[in-house]
């Protein structure tokens, strides 16, 4: 590997490195997580400072690999593909004063999660987005990818508001946040000439995955709810009750471009649900406006002289394949199937992929 110096001072570091090891399983049987991912993170600098100093080239991790895994042939974590990870996480977060900062709440979610910010976030600020999700709403691997897939980074925050003019400054940057631009509604599988009630009834039906895109803190309440108002009825599409936000959320549903009557509609049910339903330690009641598509500067002329909070969304929906295509495409069971086969995969590298 080099000279004869170079060696000694491999072999010293091996010593030392087994050591480090050790002292941190004697530590993992307070905090597991937080002292393997301590260990890992002196390891990428380790890894990081020797290569740079002694130039060792692309062997040098398989090599690195075997010595450990011959002292430790219990560890999953040690294989060359995780030595990689390991160096690729310090280098991602050190880079900058940003991940600097992080590093701590790093080492308190699981390796997997860790694995799975740096290997699909394109920069420090997307990463940080994502962490910070984690620690807050306790969001599982699997969560985690869902929403990276679905690009919850870029959507987050986008809807058309009329929140600040309409609600305190702390609340409405919550409310604006917790709302989204577009949706994604791809778990439904319906018609493409599907219409309004078609497409809150496959919602229904799919609670647990529209409550997911919703976003933590949503509980509904019930669909076509009931409302009166001088002995005529009212009925709301979606009703929830926000538990963070401490509100009430109406959502309305619409198949085609926004229109500015929506907005009056809206304002109306909010009126009609803070009369009704709100009590006093409740905030002001939002209402979501969802579209297929609508025009920016339309919507928020339209909310401008709304005196309730209302926001405007699009939403997309994965439409229902044509009988013709049917037989030559993977059916649900098939999906579900290598799906499954996926995460099995994906679980091998949580504590460092299987030897």
């Amino acid at each position: 590997m080099g000279t004869i110096i170079d060696n000694i001072d491999y072999k010293n570091w091996i010593s030392n490195l087994k050591l480090k090891f050790r002292n941190s399983q004697i530590k993992a049987s307070i905090s597991v997580n937080r002292e393997l991912l301590n260990f890992y993170w002196e390891l990428g600098e380790d890894i990081t400072n020797m290569q740079l100093k002694y130039k060792w080239g692309s062997n040098f991790l398989k090599n690195l690999s075997s010595d450990l895994k011959r002292e430790f042939p219990e560890i999953k974590g040690f294989s060359e593909r995780n030595l990689k990870y390991i160096r690729q996480w310090y280098l991602f977060w050190n880079k900058d004063e940003i991940g600097q900062q992080v590093v701590a709440q790093l080492k308190t979610i699981p390796w997997g999660s860790n694995i799975v910010i740096i290997s699909k976030c394109n920069n420090i600020e997307e990463a940080t987005f994502y962490l910070n999700n984690i620690l807050e709403n306790g969001w599982s691997r699997s969560v985690l990818l869902h929403h990276i897939k679905s690009n919850l980074y870029k959507r987050e925050g986008k809807a058309i508001t009329n929140f600040k003019e309409t609600l305190p400054e702390i609340y409405s940057d919550l409310a604006n946040e917790t709302l989204k631009d577009p949706y994604k509604f791809d778990f439904l599988n319906i018609s493409k000439k599907y219409s309004e009630r078609e497409l809150e009834n496959a919602l229904v039906k799919n609670i647990m995955k529209f409550l997911l895109e919703l976003g933590k803190g949503f509980a509904f309440i019930g669909n076509q709810y009931h409302l009166e108002l001088s002995g005529k009825d009212y009925y709301l599409d979606l009703l929830f009750y926000h538990i963070k936000l401490r509100c009430y959320v109406v959502i309305e549903l619409k198949v085609g471009e926004f229109k500015p009557e929506y907005a009056g509609k809206v304002n109306f049910y909010l009126t009609l649900v803070d009369e009704k339903l709100k009590n006093e330690t409740d905030n002001p009641s939002i209402g979501i406006i969802l579209c297929t598509s609508k025009d920016k500067i339309t919507a928020e002329y339209s909310l401008r002289e709304m005196i309730k909070p209302i926001g405007v969304s699009e939403y997309e929906v994965i439409e229902k394949l044509p009988n013709e295509f049917k037989d030559i495409l993977p059916t649900i069971e098939e999906f579900e199937e290598e799906f499954k086969k996926i995460e099995l995969a994906e679980k091998e590298t949580e504590y460092g992929e299987e030897e």
